[in-house]
């Protein structure tokens, strides 16, 4: 192969030796979608309703929303996952809106959450070409489909998760929002073992403007993580 797409919150933090990033291109919607055949939110949900997720993320932030819920895995692509939801399993499932978004399946989605109730995972949202890093001829045909702010948001989320030792699963959100040309960067972590344990938060502003002062913001926001109780994965 000369390329591969990837959504980005499932790529690795650190690309392994002779591959690199061409491009980011412009974020779709990077938010968690509420789906439920019944309840038109999460606030809606009768005590210990079924809710389908696997992301740990989606885990320890939906506990501390709603601890009351009972949270089961939920696996298989989009649409094994939506049979599921069909077929009973759930009262509601928790998703990526740009999947659906992507997959014209908008209409299942219930309710959009906004980010300051479920934070996104590091890179949700965005699509990444990955090529060989000594292909510099595909560098320069993909430069001009590079999206610069969502590039450099989510570097900066991607630093957070890098340098927490994370990857998608581990039970972290990493997500940042542009205010003018400053980038405010917010995380969350949540202790999957101890599900009563509150959530350790943080966040910081920078001006950014290349990838280069993106990563060090999100080595700023992993460090005030760490120093507010998170633990490093090693």
């Amino acid at each position: 192969a000369d390329l591969a797409v990837h959504s980005l919150k499932d790529v690795p933090m650190e690309l392994p030796a002779g591959f690199a990033l061409a491009a980011v291109l412009e974020r779709e919607d990077p938010r968690d979608a509420w789906v439920s055949n019944q309840y038109g939110s999460i606030n809606d949900l009768p005590q210990d309703a079924i809710v389908g997720t696997s992301s740990l993320r989606r885990q320890v932030l939906l506990r501390a929303l709603r601890p009351d819920l009972d949270i089961q895995p939920l696996r298989g692509n989009v649409n094994t996952r939506l049979r599921k939801l069909d077929d009973g399993q759930y009262d509601g499932i928790v998703l990526a809106a740009a999947g659906l978004k992507r997959l014209a399946m908008q209409e299942r989605i219930r309710y959009e959450f906004d980010t300051n109730t479920m934070l996104p995972a590091a890179g949700q949202g965005a699509l990444g070409i990955e090529i060989r890093s000594d292909r510099s001829d595909l560098m320069a045909l993909f430069a001009g489909m590079a999206h610069a702010n969502s590039w450099q948001t989510v570097t900066a989320e991607r630093a957070v998760s890098r340098c927490m030792g994370g990857s998608c699963s581990m039970p972290l959100a990493a997500h940042g929002e542009w205010q003018g040309n400053t980038l405010r960067l917010r995380a969350a972590w949540g202790d999957e073992m101890q599900p009563n344990a509150p959530l350790v938060r943080a966040e910081a502003t920078a001006t950014v403007t290349d990838l280069v002062s993106a990563d060090a913001l999100g080595q700023q926001v992993a460090q005030l993580l760490q120093q507010a109780g998170a633990q490093v994965r090693r």
